[in-house]
């Protein structure tokens, strides 16, 4: 199974993150980060929110850090660990507005993006951009499909319900042939939705029984990742054998990867988790 990590600092999720985030630095990050590059780590996360509504951030969380930005100044101090969205909101974004910039991403860090993508749940944050909220699982669907067709394409052409584009230049693009494309979410059908259109699935706030009733009514491509996110934070210095057991289970599930969330009381204690987890797991990380 491959690690990634739920990236310190970049995301404070009320009750779920330690105290020293609070004030946490890029510098910290950048150390983390490369700290999980050098143990063999998969890739690390941002997820995107633009504004949150003062009552949703007690439930969500209020900081979000932009991905792009994030992940620009992460490529020029790493040079093997990938940067996955988790999760750009489609609806917030024209498909080529995205090829255009996380294209450039994945060129000027060596074709180390994963485009993590969501039809998003925030009505506030739809009206707020001026995006329609009604009908987003469908304009997702569709603006899928107008990213398969432009990441990688210097003249992408594309017709569909909701987006088309020809005759249109767009350099840079992606340096990756084929960017891989997660969908994230916690229902049957961004799963389905997964399957259908992209190359991997990123579920969140999901019980392993859950992971797993659903991933049987399915039949998953060859090459398909089920990137699946643990409940509650692994600690693997004081309960190892806990976390081998939870390691089993989401194997047993079909689980290929692991967005890692640690218990973690500063930044050399999360250094120390990343190198304890890496051993469990050694020599498939």
């Amino acid at each position: 199974m491959k690690l990634g990590i739920v990236t310190p600092v970049l995301t404070l999720l009320p009750r779920a993150h330690a105290r020293w985030e609070e004030t946490g630095t890029f510098a910290d990050v950048v150390d983390l980060v490369c700290e999980a590059e050098r143990l063999g780590y998969h890739h690390c996360t941002c997820s995107e929110h633009v504004a949150v509504p003062v009552e949703a951030a007690e439930t969500r969380g209020g900081r979000y850090w932009d991905p792009l930005a994030t992940f620009g100044a992460l490529a020029m101090r790493t040079s093997t660990i990938r940067l996955a969205t988790h999760v750009l909101v489609l609806g917030y974004h024209h498909p080529l507005e995205i090829a255009k910039r996380y294209g450039t991403l994945d060129l000027i860090s060596g074709g180390r993006l994963i485009l993590g993508v969501g039809v998003g749940t925030l009505e506030e944050e739809f009206s707020l951009l001026g995006a329609q909220f009604e009908g987003r699982g469908e304009r997702g669907d569709d603006a899928m499909r107008a990213l398969r067709a432009a990441l990688a394409q210097r003249e992408p052409s594309y017709s569909g319900p909701h987006y088309s584009f020809a005759s249109m230049v767009v350099e840079p693009h992606a340096l990756q042939a084929h960017v891989p494309m997660w969908v994230g979410g916690r229902t049957f059908r961004s799963l389905r939705r997964a399957v259908a259109l992209g190359d991997g699935w990123a579920p969140f706030n999901l019980r392993t029984d859950d992971l797993a009733a659903m991933l049987t009514r399915v039949e998953l491509p060859d090459g398909f990742e089920v990137a699946v996110q643990n409940e509650h934070p692994l600690d693997p210095i004081a309960e190892s054998d806990r976390v081998r057991e939870q390691l089993a289970r989401f194997r047993a599930i079909g689980a290929t990867m692991l967005n890692v969330r640690f218990v973690h009381h500063s930044p050399a204690h999360y250094k120390e988790q990343l190198a304890a987890l890496a051993e469990l797991v050694t020599p498939s990380v």
